[in-house]
């Protein structure tokens, strides 16, 4: 069985990996290069070991000690990320694999606070109780270890599992089916930015900015989603400027301000770290994501909408080439097919009378109504269901032949692009029905407010190696796919179904 629909493809975790893993490394060698820089040319903490009258070794005190620390988490995020958080999103060996994360913990724990006991000596120096003093080097050893490597197995895991999570967002596919890759890629990049601050950042060192940048980033990020995606689309078809659109995020962003506050509530102890968050999260998002998701809409979407306009219109033009070099002449065919109604009402051959009276409305439909970009509904369902009495008058004679339809007569105004559906029930005549076999065919169409849902199965046969039907390929089928997708690009939902007994056509269609 398969299922063709309009989705995008998962990213490999393989590729991912690959990018993290060449990240990390550079880090670790700059990071190096770093210490060794530091090392020769003397450490700016020297000073504090002078201060106190403790001898100062800048191999003992700062090159070791810092060679360990950032090796140690270098090794772990390799080993998080590419072994263990794969292995228990996999459900392998879950147990073994949280006791070695466990003891991975405990190593780098045990490791940064040895570490720190080198290069902070000073500080041991200045306690009135030693072994308090190591309590608070293996607490603040304890506690940045333990958040830095949390958020290693929470980006572990958002690279595993992370593209599958957004997909079950429901609502956020109905905005294209960019919006979800986007937002996977956003969110990663603010995670790898957040694990460098962290592993950059000491314990005791201000953390002004990485309370900015576990905040801000997020909110602004959401707002550049919402304007990008909803905001200036709604505003654009509403013919309003920038003005209009610039006003309406500062209200947004002045109404958000208790969101970000109860975001902060917990570093309300930390100093600056609130209102500095505070004032550079709302100029962020005034002077910097307002202006920058207009424009990324104006450079990217409105072209792409061009585009796709010009695609439309290309397609459009495509079609009605064919269908002009298919045209017989329309005079002489309607002469016969009325010369033919007219013998067969002289021979009381109804049936056959009523097989011509329709076939001679399809083709008015086809000569006249089908030249025109969109038509009602109600005309649309005429000729399907023409085209399905017809096809019933050809199978009448077979009691092994299932003919179900259940469509909905249409009272109301909506417009269709002409001929969209028919090649569905054309295909599941064309292939799902035997005079020889039993065989099946089930349509059914109906609306829900502007929705159009159609559901077109039949049965499957095989065919005799002399059928010329054996091996076609389907190619209406392939044509209504890329009108589809070029007439109503992000308004519609196809899924086709194959069984070895079945074959299964759903579209959803949103109409005007």
């Amino acid at each position: 069985m398969y299922i063709l629909s309009e989705t995008t493809p998962p990213t490999k975790a393989k590729n991912i990996n690959q990018l993290e893993f060449w990240i990390s490394t550079t880090l670790y060698i700059l990071a190096l290069i770093s210490i060794c820089s530091q090392t020769t040319y003397g450490s700016g903490s020297s000073y504090r070991f002078e201060e106190n009258g403790i001898d100062f070794s800048v191999i003992k005190n700062f090159f070791l000690p810092e060679l360990f620390k950032i090796s140690i988490i270098y090794i772990s995020f390799l080993l998080f990320n590419f072994c263990f958080m794969p292995q228990l999103t996999r459900k392998n060996n879950i147990a073994l694999n949280v006791i070695l994360s466990v003891i991975v913990t405990a190593i780098s724990i045990i490791t940064w606070m040895v570490a720190n006991t080198y290069s902070q000596a000073y500080r041991l120096v200045e306690m009135e109780d030693v072994n308090n003093g190591y309590g608070i080097f293996f607490g603040e050893a304890f506690t940045y270890i333990f958040f830095l490597y949390l958020l290693f197995n929470i980006y572990a895991y958002f690279n595993e599992q992370g593209l599958a999570l957004i997909n079950k967002i429901q609502f956020l596919k109905s905005y294209g089916k960019n919006i979800i890759p986007e937002i996977f890629i956003t969110t990663r990049i603010w995670l790898i930015s957040l694990m460098i601050l962290m592993a950059v950042i000491s314990a005791k060192s201000d953390n002004e900015i990485l309370v900015f940048w576990l905040i801000a980033p997020p909110v602004n990020v959401i707002l550049a989603f919402l304007s990008i995606y909803h905001i200036i689309p709604n505003l654009r078809k509403e013919m309003k400027g920038f003005g209009r659109y610039f006003w309406g995020n500062l209200a947004i962003s002045i109404l958000i301000i208790p969101f970000i506050l109860l975001l902060l509530a917990g570093f309300m102890s930390g100093g600056n770290a609130v209102p500095l968050t505070l004032a550079l999260t709302l100029i962020s998002l005034v002077c910097i994501t307002t202006p920058a998701a207009w424009y990324i809409y104006k450079n990217k979407f409105e072209k792409q909408t061009e585009i796709q306009m010009l695609k439309t219109e290309l397609g459009k033009s495509d079609a009605s080439l064919n269908f002009l070099k298919s045209q017989i002449n329309p005079h002489f065919l309607f002469n016969a097919l009325n010369t033919l109604f007219g013998t067969a009402l002289q021979e009381n051959a109804e049936r056959t009378g009523e097989g011509i009276q329709k076939l001679g409305d399809m083709m008015r439909f086809m000569l006249h109504e089908n030249m025109q970009d969109k038509i009602s509904l109600t005309r649309e369902v005429e000729y399907l269901n023409n085209y399905i009495d017809l096809q019933k008058l050809r199978t009448s004679r077979s009691g092994d032949i299932k003919i179900d339809t259940a469509i909905e007569e249409q009272i109301n105004n909506l417009q269709i692009t002409p001929m969209l559906l028919i090649p569905f029930i054309e295909n599941a005549f064309k292939h799902g029905i035997s005079l020889q076999q039993s065989s099946y065919i089930k349509i059914t169409l109906q609306t829900k407010e502007n929705t159009l849902y159609f559901d077109v199965s039949n049965s499957i046969y095989i065919k005799a190696d002399n059928d010329p039907e054996k091996l076609k390929s389907g190619i209406g089928l392939e044509n209504v796919k890329q009108r589809l997708s070029l007439i109503y690009y992000g308004k519609h939902e196809l899924i086709i179904r194959e069984t070895a007994k079945e074959f299964f056509v759903h579209l959803t269609l949103q109409l005007d």
